[in-house]
């Protein structure tokens, strides 16, 4: 009889590297196989080593801080951006918009996904690689939606054959869910929900179809929402959320994982502040008359005034 196997202590040196903020695991295993990872001054050859924590780790040949909580940003990514770092042709990037929209304290943050250059809308990124990665993955099945502006002939019934998939040019799309909102001729918008996040999948499938895509903005991503966020602007989603839904996330299959409408609301407070103790509100505010109008009476009010002369008793007979 062989005796059971001991529980691993630990995690694996990708793993915890990712949830420190370095990088995502993927590319904390190409630091480690190009030598940029150390234990104790001794280069780390293999992504599998497993610790119970960062102490004497570097990278670069500078000490790895134990993770922070876990940190989820939503940003109006406007068009014209890169989604990344740097741009060899000297375009210019996120991080550049994101200097005057995050808080001073935000540290390193990095994408979840992509947007397109040309591509709009709701970007979020994060401090944790983990997560990152988690929900990146097609597997995880966390839905972007996307609304386009195109231009072309297309029917609903031509939109709703996506959802079983779609292959283009060798390449296997899954299911897509494709809806009318409005048209005004040839031109229409069309809001799409995808799965798996694609390089340019919207934009390939909708060509596919014969239109021109002009417009392309995310609305969502898994429970996280655009809603009214200016562009080039970004808030924080609130700790207790973040926490929920990165257990149900990393712990479980990311299906059961939502923000109701209040959540998403109270998330974005930080944008409109506080409201002035000496303001009064606008349920409690006087109306202004109407011009033209009268202002209206409440019922049974009267407006106090001299009393008119009442009929004269008549004098009692002598």
């Amino acid at each position: 009889m062989t005796a059971p196997e001991k529980p691993r202590e630990g995690e694996r040196i990708a793993k915890l590297l990712a949830r420190a903020g370095i990088a995502s695991r993927r590319e904390v295993e190409r630091m480690i196989a190009d030598g940029r990872v150390k234990l104790n001054d001794e280069v780390l050859t293999t992504p599998a080593t497993v610790l119970k924590n960062l102490k004497g780790v570097t990278v670069d040949g500078k000490p790895v801080k134990a993770a922070e909580p876990t940190r989820i940003f939503v940003f109006h990514k406007p068009a014209g951006l890169i989604t990344a770092e740097r741009d060899p042709a000297g375009r210019p990037t996120i991080y550049t918009a994101l200097r005057n929209a995050l808080p001073a304290d935000a540290g390193r943050v990095m994408p979840i996904g992509r947007l397109d250059f040309n591509t709009e809308g709701l970007l979020l990124l994060t401090n944790d690689g983990e997560l990152k990665r988690a929900m990146e993955l097609p597997a995880t099945g966390l839905p972007r939606t996307y609304r386009a502006r195109t231009f072309g002939d297309i029917t609903q019934a031509q939109l709703e054959e996506l959802i079983e998939g779609v292959e283009i040019d060798g390449v296997r799309y899954g299911k897509i869910d494709a809806n009318m909102e409005r048209r005004t001729g040839r031109n229409q918008w069309i809001e799409v929900t995808i799965t798996e996040g694609k390089n340019r999948e919207v934009r390939r499938v909708l060509e596919h179809l014969g239109l021109e895509v002009s417009r392309l903005l995310r609305t969502a991503y898994g429970p996280f929402e655009l809603l009214d966020l200016p562009r080039g602007q970004a808030i924080e989603i609130r700790q207790v959320e973040v926490e929920r839904f990165r257990r149900a996330l990393v712990g479980g299959t990311g299906t059961e994982v939502k923000l109701s409408a209040p959540q998403q609301a109270r998330a974005r407070i930080a944008r409109s502040g506080p409201r002035k103790p000496d303001a009064p509100r606008k349920a409690d505010a006087p109306r202004p008359p109407r011009p033209g109008k009268p202002e209206l009476k409440k019922p049974g009010a009267r407006k106090p005034g001299p009393k008119r002369p009442g009929p004269k008793k008549p004098e009692p007979r002598r």
